[in-house]
């Protein structure tokens, strides 16, 4: 078994759960809610249209909460009522205080699962941020992900600032980091993701992205879910791009178990490894190739195998550690053209 701190080793290999010495696998649970944004009557007073909301997202809660997930998603400004804008958004939203809040992070605690909370929330000097703010399972604020870039009438028209930071959040299975809507055009926020390396990027939004969600993950080396409104379908994305699972036209969630525990490889240098471990290790491993892109996704399906001890049993090298290899190789005095 491997003990002690493992070494890194570059995009690909995700930090282990350490228990008793000993790096076991990591298996996380992720409900996405990918749901509409609510309708409230306009002859609601705001107490009434608060309440009208809390009932609304518990709902939409219900069906993920019997799963057990270990992480629940909710779409951009999930609290948002369809109907409400300028004043009377506003005026809501005053109402609603941290109380939406509060439910969230009561249902965590019982539940005792994560919870990515998205609202716009207005801070101490006035201003507002299109914010996610992560529930751990004891109820306490994990971090706060403000989206990086909004679009120009969230900050003309709604007094939105843009975020400066994007934090790599520590939850219990693994690293999490956020994007939200409009951020999934900037390569700024995402090479800031690349250097960080996180096991799950989380995208709450109002639109879909089209490719650019696989592009983020592959691009990452990291799962990416994604909690999309108005009908636009959410999607659990694999590393290497796979869509892994979707959100349907009869169901807007969905609960789906990924496996932390993993590592991608090119498939050169790799392919009488990759045959040498599947022979001695069968159904304890498993690789994942999806084809075009020339590598491949190995993870422990044992509790008593780690992809740790794989990549020091095989002498793998990672993806990312064979692109940059091969990038220093071909910049070599003879290699490059003069």
């Amino acid at each position: 078994m491997t003990k002690g701190r493992p070494p890194s080793l570059g995009m690909g290999l995700n930090r282990e759960r350490f228990e008793g010495g000993i790096f076991m696998s990591r298996f996380a649970k992720i409900s996405s809610i990918g749901c509409d944004y609510k309708e409230i009557d306009p002859s609601l007073d705001m107490r009434e249209a608060v309440e009208a909301m809390k009932e609304h997202l518990r709902g939409k809660l219900s069906r993920v909460l019997p799963d057990r997930p270990d992480l629940i998603v909710l779409p951009e400004v999930c609290d948002m009522p369809r109907s409400f804008t300028g004043e009377r958004l506003k005026a809501f939203y005053a109402c609603r205080g941290d109380s939406i809040l509060t439910m969230m992070r009561e249902t965590a605690k019982k539940h005792s699962c994560y919870i990515a909370y998205p609202r716009l929330r207005q801070v101490e000097d006035g201003t507002w941020r299109n914010s996610v703010e992560l529930i751990g399972r004891d109820g306490e604020i994990v971090g706060i992900y403000n989206k990086n870039h909004p679009v120009d009438i969230e900050i003309s028209v709604d007094g939105v600032l843009g975020g400066k930071d994007a934090p790599v959040l520590q939850c219990d299975f693994g690293t999490v980091a956020f994007v939200i809507c409009f951020d999934l055009n900037f390569d700024r926020l995402r090479e800031m993701y690349v250097k960080a390396k996180p096991d799950l990027l989380v995208f709450v939004s109002m639109y879909h992205g089209g490719l650019m969600q696989q592009y983020w993950a592959y691009s990452c080396g990291s799962f990416f879910v994604s909690a999309i409104s108005q009908s636009y379908p959410s999607q659990l994305i694999s590393p290497l791009g796979q869509v892994l699972r979707t959100n349907t036209n009869y169901f807007d969630s969905f609960t789906e178990k990924v496996n932390l525990d993993y590592v991608l490889c090119h498939l050169n240098g790799h392919w009488e490894k990759l045959t040498a471990m599947k022979e001695k290790y069968g159904e304890q491993v498993r690789i994942v190739e999806p084809g075009y892109v020339g590598a491949v996704q190995i993870s422990s399906e044992s509790e008593s195998l780690t992809v740790q001890q794989l990549v020091q049993e095989y002498e793998l090298e990672t993806f990312s550690d064979y692109l940059k290899r091969s990038l220093e190789f071909q910049c070599l005095p003879g290699n490059i053209e003069p």
